[in-house]
């Protein structure tokens, strides 16, 4: 697996990404997990919160946010639809989201 964006971050990004595979393979594929609901959840949060500080130490957390804004009405025309619900399971290097109801899994 990767490393983190954070080298402070990368002994929980590791267990995050452990667990997640596991409950990926194992039960949300089997559709025994819930996208909402899974174990790694408390891991994601440690992790994204480790990775916030970082970010925001580099100033990327504001250039995030500005990339963001500028491109919601793009976001919004390239999906179809104006308003969609957008639930991330994983940080930069490995997510899941929930887009107007179809799951798109990808890995950057």
């Amino acid at each position: 697996m990767s490393q983190s964006l954070a080298k402070q971050c990368n002994e929980v990004k590791e267990r995050y990404d452990t667990c997640f595979l596991k409950w990926y393979s194992e039960k949300y594929l089997r559709g025994i997990g819930a996208i909402d609901n899974n174990e790694c959840s408390a891991l994601f949060k440690e992790y994204s919160s480790c990775l916030q500080v970082a970010l925001k130490e580099r100033g990327i957390d504001k250039l995030l946010e500005d990339a963001r804004e500028d491109n919601k009405e793009n976001d919004a025309v390239y999906l179809g639809r104006k308003k969609c619900k957008i639930r991330a399971l994983g940080p930069v290097f490995l997510s899941a989201l929930m887009i107007c109801s179809r799951i798109f899994i990808f890995h950057v």
